[in-house]
């Protein structure tokens, strides 16, 4: 038997977990709803928002195929409360901060399970991902731009997620703050 997630290096993990790009897939959405819906059972907290986040969400484009998830909850809940109960319902936390915590589900031991998703907890109005995904969507031109920026970066990265993600974020941290201007904060 091999190991366990939790004593693997990060080299392993980035080894075992590469970066994959897919086509985009219509189903990835009804991924979103079922795992929306299945956290709704056991996460009864009031005034939560959840979004569909991540490239999974922007129209036609190339994706990992890993659904992110935002789940926005008010300042009043505690987020330790709302991790334990995600961890008692087979997520995974792998990092986290005093007001943002990420988790996982869909990792193993061998690899990728089929469905495997991200799911980003927030307090409500720390979303700009909505932002971004909703200007990309809106403008496909931009959207493609995207596409060709991740797909330049798949190979050269594909056992570094993090030199990945800090290559997009120039691109991503713009197009943010342009969709902000142009929604005037409309998610706040």
């Amino acid at each position: 038997m091999g190991k366990l997630l939790s004593e693997m290096t990060v080299d392993e993990l980035w080894e075992l977990f590469p970066i994959i790009l897919s086509e985009h897939k219509e189903y990835w959405n009804d991924w979103y709803v079922e795992e929306k819906k299945r956290i709704k059972a056991f996460l009864t907290i009031e005034n939560t928002r959840f979004s569909h986040i991540g490239s999974t969400a922007i129209r036609g484009i190339w994706a990992k195929p890993i659904v992110d998830i935002l789940l926005e909850i008010p300042e009043t809940v505690s987020m330790e409360k709302v991790k334990t109960t995600l961890t008692n319902n087979g997520y995974i936390c792998m990092s986290e901060s005093t007001n943002r915590k990420s988790f996982n589900r869909g990792y193993t031991s061998e690899g990728f399970a089929e469905k495997v998703f991200h799911l980003h907890l927030r307090y409500r109005g720390d979303n700009n991902e909505l932002y971004f995904r909703d200007y990309l969507n809106e403008n496909s031109d931009i959207a493609k731009e995207y596409e060709e920026l991740k797909l330049s970066l798949w190979k050269k990265h594909e056992h570094n997620r993090d030199a990945y993600t800090d290559a997009k974020s120039e691109f991503v941290e713009k197009y943010t703050m342009v969709a902000k201007e142009e929604y005037s904060n409309c998610y706040a």
